[in-house]
C-alpha cells in the first residue's frame, strides 16, 4: 500500500537541510501546517525566527522543489514566516511568561526546592491515549531497580493516574509543612490524586492549575534524588512551559504510537522541547505490536512509525513496547510486573539508555 501523500511530502522536506543548525527543517519545527489534499495540493509554512535570516528565501525555494517532486504532487504553496518572542511580562506567577522575564518566577522560585535532586526528566506525549503514564511508572521502577534513587510526580492535574497504577489510596502526609511523597516499589512518588478527593472533578483554570504544579515541586519534600521523572499532561500546553521555565528539565522522552495521527503530534512536542533548549532524550514507541500465541506480530497501529520519525528528527529511538495484556492487567491492578516478565526486560533496558544520557549530561 502506497503511502499518504502527506507523508511523502514530509519525508521530502526532511531531506532539505537548514544550513544555520545543520538538521533537516522537519527536526526543526520549522515546518508548520503541512497539509495534502486528493487533488495533489500541498500547502505549508516555513517558520523562521524573527528576524529572518539570509537563507529564508533560499530554503523556502528548496522546500518548495523537494515537495514539488514528489509523485502526485500538483501544486505547492508555501510561505516564510517569523515569529519574535514574547515582550517580557510580569512574574506574578498567576500568569508566568516564559520567555523574557525580568524578574525570577515563582515556578522557578519552586524549583529551587529540588535543589537536592540531580536529574529532573519530563516524559511527554503529544496527544492522550498513548500510554504514557504506564511507561512513566514502569520507567520509574526499573530506574530504581538498577539502583538509582527515583522519583516520580504525576503533573496531569486533570487527569493523574499514578494513584491507580501504584495502587495508592489515602491522602498524602504533611509534615513540618512538607508534603511527605509516597514511597512505592522503590519509587517516591506525589500526585494531585493524592492531594484531593478522588471522586473531585477537577474544574480548574491554567493559573490554578500552574499553582497545583509549582506546589507538587516546590512543597514536595522530594529530598535527595538520582532521577525525578515528570508524567506530563498530553500535548504542549501551560505544564510544559512552566516546568521548561522552572530551568529544572534535564531533558524529555516522548511516547508516542505508531500511527501518523500520534506522531503528527510527537514532531509538536520535539518542536517545542527543542525550542526552549530541553534536550530531547529520545522517543518510545508504544502499543508497537500484539504477539499471538504463535509468535506472530499484528502491527495494530502501523509499523515503526516511531522510530522513523525519530530518525526523520534527528532524535534517539529509545525502543520500541509491545502490548502486553498482562501490562494492562498489573497497571489496572496498580502492581507493576515482575523483574523477569518480558514487558519489565524492555523497560529495564530502556532504563539503562536514560540512565546513560543522564550521566553524559
Amino acid at each position: 500500500m502506497a503511502e499518504p501523500l502527506i507523508i511523502q511530502v514530509r519525508k521530502a522536506l526532511s531531506m532539505v537541510v537548514n544550513p544555520e543548525t545543520g538538521r533537516n527543517i522537519v527536526a526543526d519545527g520549522m515546518v508548520q501546517g503541512l497539509t495534502a489534499d486528493e487533488s495533489g495540493k500541498v500547502r505549508f509554512a516555513l517558520e523562521f525566527g524573527a528576524p529572518a535570516g539570509n537563507n529564508a528565501n533560499a530554503l523556502l525555494a528548496a522546500a518548495q522543489k523537494a515537495a514539488g517532486a514528489v509523485a502526485g504532487v500538483a501544486s505547492v504553496s508555501a510561505v516564510a514566516t517569523a515569529h519574535a518572542k514574547q515582550p517580557p511580562g510580569p512574574a506574578s506567577g498567576g500568569h508566568d511568561n516564559p520567555i523574557g522575564l525580568k524578574k525570577k518566577p515563582r515556578i522557578e522560585e519552586a524549583g529551587e526546592a529540588l535543589a537536592g535532586v540531580k536529574r529532573v526528566i519530563a516524559v511527554a506525549s503529544g496527544k492522550g491515549g498513548v500510554g504514557k503514564s504506564t511507561i512513566a511508572a514502569n520507567l520509574a521502577v526499573a530506574l530504581a531497580a538498577q539502583g538509582l534513587k527515583t522519583g516520580l510526580m504525576d503533573a496531569d492535574i486533570y487527569g493523574p493516574s499514578l494513584p491507580t497504577l501504584f495502587g495508592l489510596r489515602g491522602k498524602a502526609e504533611i509534615r513540618d509543612g512538607k508534603i511527605m511523597p509516597v514511597e512505592a516499589y522503590g519509587v517516591h512518588a506525589m500526585s494531585i490524586g493524592l492531594l484531593v478527593d478522588e471522586s473531585q472533578a477537577l474544574a480548574w483554570r491554567g493559573p490554578m492549575v500552574m499553582g497545583a504544579i509549582r506546589q507538587l515541586i516546590g512543597d514536595v519534600d522530594w529530598g535527595g534524588l538520582d532521577i525525578l521523572l515528570i508524567d506530563t499532561p498530553p500535548g504542549t500546553g501551560d505544564a510544559h512551559l512552566s516546568l521548561i521555565q522552572s530551568k529544572l528539565l534535564s531533558g524529555a522522552v516522548i511516547v508516542s504510537t505508531p500511527q501518523e495521527m500520534a506522531l503528527a503530534d510527537v514532531r509538536r512536542g520535539v518542536s517545542l522541547f527543542r525550542k526552549t533548549e530541553t534536550p530531547i532524550i529520545g522517543i518510545i514507541e508504544n502499543m508497537a505490536w500484539l504477539e499471538d500465541a504463535n509468535g506472530k506480530r499484528q502491527y495494530l497501529f502501523g509499523e515503526g512509525g516511531a522510530a522513523y520519525a525519530a530518525k526523520e528528527l534527528g532524535a534517539p529511538f529509545l525502543g520500541a513496547i509491545p502490548l502486553y495484556p498482562d501490562l494492562r492487567a498489573a497497571s489496572d491492578e496498580g502492581q507493576p510486573l515482575g523483574r523477569d516478565h518480558p514487558a519489565s526486560r524492555v523497560f529495564a533496558k530502556i532504563a539503562e539508555k536514560i540512565a546513560a544520557f543522564t550521566d553524559r549530561s
